[in-house]
């Protein structure tokens, strides 16, 4: 047997549909159309409505005519092919929005409405101390270019929280004019603005004055659009970034392997709640259309709770008159 062949078959085969359905070739154009979905977000969507549509079939039943017991069934026949909870709460949350869709479209009920999610164990994602995170920046300081740019890459995302495909591929007109905020399009094309710290302001200033450098002599039309170009060529790639962040980490004495752009991400929401953020404003500024997806944050919660109460008045040991 060889090393890529599986031990054990998840499942029967299932052969999903070669054509894809009238409703759910609709689902998908207003999905593309109305939230600017990227085409590996569609293709996700596609994947899950035929996967039902093959499970349906064997029912003798359509996406359409679908009842609970049988959307009920297929959550179950997930289960028996072995598929992780993560991987099932995401299947339900498509046939959700597919069937909120077709309620829009006129169908009279929703099979979904009383379906229970499955039950997942989330992991707290790793988080850097605030005193790594000044390591961090303290080691990306210096005079030449590179430093520069560095300081600057660190600063807007521990500053904003961004993604760092947002980052790399951020515009140069996506800064405002005194670098006071900066304009963010996200996930399905979502804008959200962004207000800068005055570190990341400074980084910013002293970055644009030699952001020339890596323009390179002869740069496309597209890289001078830029804020992070690469030899004049395109963006910044998110692996390069990446591997300039391991070796900032091995500077600063942390090990690279718990340095990563998105556990700094992490770092700024984390930060922001210990600090006293409430959680519908880190929710805005990650981007997070859910504010469920911004709860795993809340860990940081319980200690700083437990400050307050100590500063409450009644927390305080009372003295009461002893009675006569």
């Amino acid at each position: 047997m060889t090393a890529l062949a599986p031990t054990k078959p998840r499942g029967r085969p299932r052969t999903a549909p070669a054509v894809v359905p009238g409703d759910i070739a609709v689902f998908l154009e207003m999905l593309a159309a109305e939230r600017g979905l990227a085409k590996a977000s569609l293709d996700a969507y596609r994947r899950d409505l035929l996967d039902l549509s093959a499970f349906l079939a064997k029912r003798r039943c359509t996406p359409a005519a679908a009842t609970r017991a049988d959307l009920a069934a297929y959550l179950t026949d997930q289960h028996k092919r072995g598929m992780d909870a993560g991987t099932q709460a995401r299947r339900l949350s498509c046939l959700r929005q597919f069937y909120k869709f077709r309620l829009s479209q006129g169908a009279t009920d929703d099979p979904t409405s009383l379906l229970d999610a499955p039950r997942r164990t989330r992991r707290l994602p790793g988080v850097l101390t605030e005193a790594e995170v000044l390591a961090l920046l303290q080691a990306a300081r210096g005079e030449d270019p590179e430093h520069h740019r560095m300081t600057l890459l660190l600063e807007l995302l521990y500053a904003t929280g961004l993604r760092v495909s947002e980052l790399v591929n951020l515009p140069l007109e996506a800064i405002e004019r005194k670098g006071a905020w900066v304009r963010v399009r996200g996930k399905g094309g979502k804008e959200r603005i962004v207000p800068l710290t005055d570190p990341a302001r400074q980084a910013l200033a002293a970055y644009l004055d030699i952001r020339p450098v890596f323009l390179g002599q002869s740069p496309k039309p597209a890289a001078l659009k830029l804020l992070f170009p690469s030899q004049g060529r395109g963006a910044l790639t998110r692996q390069r970034f990446g591997q300039m962040l391991k070796t900032i980490a091995l500077s600063a004495g942390i090990l690279p392997s718990k340095v990563s752009p998105h556990q700094l991400r992490h770092a700024f929401a984390t930060h922001l709640l210990s600090h006293g953020a409430d959680l519908r404003s880190v929710q805005t500024l990650l981007g997070h259309s859910d504010i469920a997806t911004t709860q795993i944050y809340t860990h940081v919660l319980p200690e700083r709770l437990q400050v307050a109460v100590a500063r409450h008045p009644l927390a305080k040991k009372q003295h009461l008159p002893s009675k006569a």
